[in-house]
């Protein structure tokens, strides 16, 4: 989910998007980017404007994240393998520890 601050610290809930997510109003969060195609390969480009703002260099990995809804792949996100890493380690390291420790 993401959430956005209005006003002071109040945020109102949009209706669930298309996938099933639920968004704030006004957090101007999601928009397209751009259109890109696939080529016989399943490659794509991301253009360099996109590249530019997000930071994303030759030789970055990205995590491929996606979203289903009713069986069916309805949203793809890419992730920066950094940020999936730490929340995974966020989420599960203090289960090991605790794990481990019995």
């Amino acid at each position: 989910m993401i959430l956005h601050k209005k006003g002071i610290g109040m945020a109102k809930k949009a209706k669930s998007a298309s996938c099933g997510v639920s968004t704030v109003q006004g957090a101007g969060c999601c928009r397209v980017e751009s259109v890109v195609s696939v080529d016989e390969r399943g490659q794509l480009v991301l253009p360099k404007e996109v590249r530019e703002r997000a930071g994303i260099r030759a030789g970055d990995k990205l995590a491929v994240v996606s979203l289903e809804k009713d069986g069916s792949v309805c949203c793809l996100t890419l992730m920066r393998v950094e940020a999936l890493t730490g929340m995974v380690k966020d989420i599960l390291g203090p289960v090991m520890q605790e794990v481990m420790g019995k």
